[in-house]
């Protein structure tokens, strides 16, 4: 039996626990310091998470943000992340009080930055905010894959993938949490999985607009029914593009193909916040105008992402690998209606 503490009790970090509690280890849900109604419900409901619409294990110790320096004082054997990437800085400076090196962190938040003009993933990042608050060579790993948190928390059969540069270190990890539906592989190809799972965020809104953007002069009743031709078309073309993408950042081919990439892609654009948002852009709306109308308290990941990195890849990349990213980040940015040069 591990300990495990969780920091997050969003819709993944919550679903996250019931895999861990299930393998029998001593785990603790921990609120981040936004979400005391979230967990004072969720202890008020005998553990119901209204997100996930169901029950986490009775045996899960769920706690307000107050118990956090309590429970990591416990040196738990895995400090599992599960705030959005705005939250990474503050999840670090408050992991950094009462640290100990024995404890692996695994971040379930995805997503890549801009560190000193350079590409980094969110792990580099994390490694950075522990540095600058006094914490040295901390083993911080990623996951990625096809694993939707309303899924994995009703324990239908999932799998992902764990990476880290140095493999020995996610291995007692994937030994901790995987179950008869949770299956976990490893990988080394921290680069990869990251930049998989960050930009899979941005192709899920693009095929997400397949419905409208199936043909210009045709009825939208026609569209509704076979825009799937479309739909495939922008999924094998996104898949190259991440091929591209990752190989550029040094990542490795088979990971693109692997569940980090198409298997993550796949399930992300049939549902989900940036597939929602995609079909709003395919129907004509602009981001801020579907953002405000429809999404206003969502957050949306892969547009996050355009805003993180955007730029920098319009400056770097060549375009003509990237054409649809390239149409997707000119269409945030520039706040414009989505258009697709096929």
């Amino acid at each position: 039996m591990k300990r495990i503490l969780v920091l997050g009790a969003g819709a993944m970090g919550s679903a996250f626990t019931v895999p861990c509690v299930d393998n029998k280890n001593d785990v603790v849900l921990v609120g981040s310091h936004l979400e005391d109604l979230v967990t004072e419900n969720i202890i008020k409901e005998e553990n119901f998470h209204k997100v996930l619409n169901c029950k986490l294990p009775k045996n899960l110790k769920v706690e307000k943000f107050e118990k956090f320096q309590d429970e990591i004082k416990k040196k738990p054997d895995l400090i599992v992340i599960g705030v959005n990437s705005k939250g990474i800085e503050w999840a670090g400076k408050e992991i950094s009080k009462n640290f100990n090196s024995s404890s692996s962190i695994l971040l379930l938040t995805k997503g890549l930055t801009v560190i000193n003009g350079k590409f980094e993933t969110l792990v580099e990042k994390f490694k950075l905010i522990l540095k600058n608050n006094g914490i040295n060579n901390a083993k911080v790993s990623a996951v990625g894959g096809p694993c939707l948190a309303s899924g994995l928390a009703n324990r239908i059969k999932s799998s992902v993938v764990l990476a880290n540069e140095k493999i020995e270190i996610v291995k007692p990890i994937r030994d901790t949490i995987s179950t008869n539906y949770y299956t976990v592989e490893c990988s080394n190809d921290l680069i990869g999985v990251e930049a998989c799972a960050a930009i899979k965020n941005i192709y899920s809104m693009i095929i997400g607009a397949s419905e409208g953007l199936s043909g210009s002069n045709v009825d939208k009743e026609i569209k509704s029914k076979y825009f799937l031709n479309t739909a495939a078309s922008l999924m094998y073309r996104a898949i190259s593009e991440m091929n591209y993408f990752t190989k550029k950042l040094k990542g490795k081919e088979e990971t693109v193909y692997g569940l980090a990439g198409l298997g993550d892609l796949y399930v992300s654009s049939a549902g989900g916040r940036n597939s929602k948002m995609g079909k709003y852009l395919g129907e004509g709306y602009d981001y801020k105008t579907a953002k405000e109308k429809f999404m206003k308290n969502d957050t949306i990941e892969g547009a996050e992402l355009v805003f993180e990195i955007g730029t920098k890849i319009l400056k770097d990349f060549d375009k003509t690998k990237i054409p649809l990213m390239t149409s997707l980040i000119k269409s945030i940015i520039d706040n414009k209606k989505l258009e697709i040069k096929w």
